[in-house]
């Protein structure tokens, strides 16, 4: 996870100072040396004239456009969600392939029994920052941040590896491999830890795992495997963003997204106080680089299957109740003498429903585990609007705009668990693209009902179906050849999660504090 600096005065030295290293290395690199206007103004004002005119005249580009692009595009504009997908994670010059650095204790994990306090802990971890080096004044610092992953190596994995092992033994060994998805997987750190702690207690289980990657780094799909393969040759790693996954897995099979989602790209709405309609949120970059939003009538599919889904859910969006009931008062207001005629900026989670769809579609006897931020300080204006930061001068500094340089800053947002596991429920009750398709070919085993459809087995006994039940999927039976359906997904916190499936006596420090389930306060699970 990473960690935050409060001043907003810090947070406007660090975005000038970045503009001015940008503007030296565009100078140094010109060869025509000619005059450039100064850049102070760099994110355009609508109260000020643009130099382009008519931006309709930009084209509109995708994050999957520009993965080839060397260097960030101008004269374009594009969805917010594309904007956020090209800063963080374009091959050439994203932040997450060229800038970040994930913060790794190697071989050397930290000895929680040794340590008096949480003080000294702290300090400990400071020690092993400082190894990475200081940063120069010049230009960006070093993109360092960490994760609880690791932080509590090996403690933290073993846990996440208690937990599905118990559910796989209640439910699938021996008929069924244990079969493990992981997305993001950074350094390999949870893979290891989950396969060393299966070898070492389940060797039998261990003989059955199946443990997949699907990374979009190039650089960490490589470290992945020379960190993995030799030890663990049951890991395959995919060099592929998970939203371009096709193939689909007929196997039961458990789905992590450890402290992945906050980095899923969203997309901005906001409402017309007059009419109450969407308007989705497009980025303008004109020929000089700098930035603007303009905001038009929603015609994006994946913006409004997010909206429908929300109003199916009876959600509302995040406008003042008395606006949404009363269209008189919101007549009155539009009226008033300055006032917006637009909602403040919602930021939606676009991207988090291109994945829970893509998990219906092509992993349908999945279980899902996922954890991230429930909340987070210092986010930019908005509803569920982000943390936009860089580290500057071995300083980690937010900024206040979403409006910034592609490449040199992290970009990452809370989630509404209580939203995303409606979001979840719902999506998985849906039914899959092609009800002609036979979900489970070639696969079959003793727990697969090969006889008639589950509907008879559904109400055999009752026909009350419990509420906290997925409806049975067609054709799977349990291990009482009944299809009672999975258990629906839970919400619990950081610290829940752990006091039931971490061996706390491992992090414990001598006075009794547990920091692997004291810190990460704003952390929940989804399971």
């Amino acid at each position: 996870m990473r960690i935050h600096a409060t001043s907003p005065l810090r947070a406007f030295s660090c975005y000038n100072s970045l503009r001015r290293y940008q503007l030296k290395v565009e100078f140094s690199t010109t060869a025509t040396r000619t005059k450039r206007r100064d850049k102070w103004n760099y994110n355009t004002s609508p109260l000020l004239t643009t130099e382009d005119g008519d931006s309709a005249q930009y084209d509109v580009v995708t994050a999957n456009d520009l993965e080839s692009a060397e260097r960030p595009p101008r004269g374009v504009k594009m969805l917010v969600r594309d904007f956020i997908e090209d800063s963080l994670y374009n091959p050439q010059y994203g932040y997450f392939p060229k800038q970040a650095t994930i913060f790794d204790t190697a071989d050397t994990p930290i000895d929680f029994q040794a340590m008096k306090d949480a003080v000294q802990f702290q300090e400990e971890v400071a020690i092993k920052y400082t190894a990475y080096g200081s940063d120069k004044h010049a230009g960006p610092g070093k993109q360092l941040w960490h994760t609880p992953t690791e932080l509590f190596k090996p403690w933290y994995g073993r846990a996440i590896a208690q937990c599905l092992v118990s559910e796989y033994l209640l439910k699938y060994f021996p008929y069924e491999d244990f079969n493990i998805y992981e997305i993001g997987a950074g350094n390999g750190t949870l893979a290891l830890d989950i396969l060393n702690y299966l070898k070492e207690e389940y060797p039998d289980v261990y003989e059955r795992t199946r443990y997949n990657i699907i990374e979009i780094s190039a650089n960490l799909v490589n470290l992945q495997k020379r960190k993995l393969r030799p030890l663990h040759p049951c890991v395959r790693v995919f060099h592929k963003s998970i939203f371009h996954w096709t193939t689909r897995e007929p196997a039961p099979c458990f789905f992590l997204a450890m402290e992945v989602i906050d980095n899923f790209a969203h997309d901005a709405v906001r409402y017309d106080l007059r009419t109450f309609e969407p308007r989705q949120a497009s980025i303008v970059v004109d020929k000089h680089g700098d930035f603007d939003m303009m905001y038009t009538p929603v015609t994006d599919h994946l913006i409004s299957s997010f909206l429908d889904l929300r109003r199916q859910l009876g959600q509302q969006p995040s406008v003042s109740r008395l606006l949404q009931r009363f269209p008189s008062l919101r007549s009155v207001y539009a009226n008033l003498p300055f006032a917006a005629n637009l909602s403040p900026p919602e930021f939606i989670p676009t991207r988090l429903l291109s994945l829970l769809r893509t998990l219906r579609a092509h992993f349908p006897r999945h279980r899902l585990l996922l954890t991230d931020f429930s909340s987070l300080p210092n986010q930019i204006p908005g509803h569920n609007a982000p943390v936009v930061q860089t580290r500057l001068r071995n300083l980690t500094v937010p900024c206040t705009t979403l409006l910034v340089q592609p490449g040199y800053f992290d970009i990452f947002f809370p989630t509404d668990f209580d939203m995303l596991r409606n979001m979840y429920e719902c999506i998985l009750s849906q039914p899959l693209p092609s009800q002609t398709d036979n979900l489970f070919p070639d696969h079959h085993t003793p727990l697969t009902a090969s006889a008639s459809s589950s509907a008879l087995g559904a109400s055999f006994f009752s026909s009350h179906h419990p509420s906290d039940r997925r409806a049975p999927m067609d054709g799977v039976a349990s291990a009482s050849g009944l299809p009672v359906g999975e258990r629906k997904s839970s919400v619990f916190t950081h610290s829940e999660f752990l006091e039931t499936y971490g061996e706390l006596d491992r992090t414990r420090l001598q006075n009794g504090e547990n920091p692997m389930v004291d810190f990460y306060k704003n952390v929940k699970f989804l399971f």
